[in-house]
């Protein structure tokens, strides 16, 4: 990555960082309350070992097999924390379970037993994934499969769940979001769980606003893919 480059991705994050903390202050949130998830799928090790280097330590793969090549690239980098945050198929657990320190996108029951099966030492932080807009194309639970599944998972060792995600409909308009925000964080609260990761390049100002404990940034963060 040439210094220019570098200059570049260090203005971002400071732009990032900055912008986080405007919406905590301006929703009287602690800054610290809010947590900076950098999404790197489908960029190059160097690319994350610099963000890592400028003070970043959460990454965000959607690809299981990628957040795998990539964990065993970097693993010589103290602090840094790998997130799988897209749907990942059963046969795949395993990558997660071995190189992850969260899950956002839990939502199968298939899925955590594998996950559960195949996690050692600490437990597995997940977040349940919601589908709260009801389209077909997305994954996730629906609301009122929640408490069950909750349910189910508890019996489960290796996995803490700790909190709910979801992807609101993409739009032009981060306004729109903010429905799929409160929604997401009165089920939190009325099942009792203290994380909210939801919240974009696109809106996760309106996210913070709403409650987000982790906002997922990439395309502010290391531009288009």
């Amino acid at each position: 990555m040439s210094l220019n480059e570098r200059r570049t991705l260090a203005e971002r994050i400071t732009w990032v960082q900055t912008s986080i903390h405007q919406a905590c202050i301006r929703s009287n949130r602690a800054p610290n309350s809010v947590e900076l998830l950098a999404v790197s799928k489908n960029h190059p090790a160097e690319n994350i070992q610099l963000a890592w280097e400028l003070g970043l330590k959460n990454f965000g793969e959607n690809y299981a097999q990628e957040l795998r090549d990539k964990a065993a690239q970097l693993a010589g980098l103290h602090g840094l924390r790998w997130h799988a945050i897209g749907p990942v198929q059963k046969k795949n657990a395993k990558y997660i379970a071995q190189s992850a320190w969260a899950f956002h996108a839990l939502d199968n029951l298939g899925l955590a037993e594998k996950l559960s099966q195949q996690r050692q030492g600490e437990p597995l932080r997940c977040f349940v994934q919601l589908n709260l807009s009801n389209e077909p194309q997305k994954n996730g639970l629906r609301p009122e499969a929640l408490a069950s599944f909750l349910q189910a998972v508890s019996a489960l060792r290796g996995l803490h769940i700790c909190g709910l995600s979801c992807l609101p409909p993409a739009s032009a308009e981060p306004e729109k979001s903010r429905p799929y925000f409160q929604t997401l964080a009165t089920l939190a609260h009325a099942h009792q769980l203290s994380e909210l990761s939801m919240g974009t390049t696109q809106d996760f100002h309106i996210a913070i606003e709403e409650g987000a404990t982790w906002v997922r940034v990439g395309t502010a963060l290391f531009g288009g893919r």
